[in-house]
């Protein structure tokens, strides 16, 4: 089993980057990180990430899915407006692959229209709620949300139950 982990070029959240990363090889699930930069990435609280594999060059197909690390970086750089992002988000659901989206991420997988009538564990933060409910998302209160191939998590803190439950449902666990 091999996941893709996006990260924004710069502010994404370091510390849910290091929980993804201690799940995946805590359950031998094998991941490349990659952005839209080709310099190490730089967290909001400094910490550097050298990228395994542009993000121009990923191939759907090579990965079982995808997991979208939050951050003010998604705010920042517009990810959730960003064409070959979303493009790379809609060649994962077509190939029915995994898409995670973590806090504020959860925008970006709304702005790839890939919600429509699907249960979104979304953020507080009102935008994104905006977002889920223009891409015809159902919004719930639950702190995860599986909605077929698409699994929303509300929030990065608290982040160990729900990174359980999403490798459970991967069948990595």
């Amino acid at each position: 089993m091999k996941f893709l982990i996006f990260i924004a070029p710069n502010n994404f959240r370091d510390e849910t980057l290091s929980m993804v990363k201690m799940f995946f090889d805590r359950w031998n699930v094998g991941y490349e990180i990659t952005s839209y930069s080709t310099k190490p990435c730089i967290g909001s609280h400094g910490a550097s990430v050298a990228v395994n594999l542009n993000a121009a060059k990923v191939n759907p197909s090579d990965y079982d899915g995808i997991i979208l690390v939050d951050g003010p970086g998604i705010d920042s750089y517009k990810l959730f407006e960003y064409r070959p992002l979303l493009d790379m988000l809609l060649q994962f659901n077509n190939k029915n692959k995994m898409i995670g989206a973590i806090d504020n991420s959860v925008k970006v997988v709304a702005r790839a229209n890939i919600i429509k009538d699907r249960n979104i564990a979304a953020p507080e933060d009102e935008e994104t709620k905006r977002a889920v409910q223009l891409f015809h998302g159902k919004l719930t209160d639950k702190p995860i949300e599986i909605s077929n191939n698409i699994i929303t998590i509300k929030s990065s803190s608290g982040l160990e139950g729900p990174l359980q439950e999403f490798l459970g449902h991967v069948g990595a666990i």
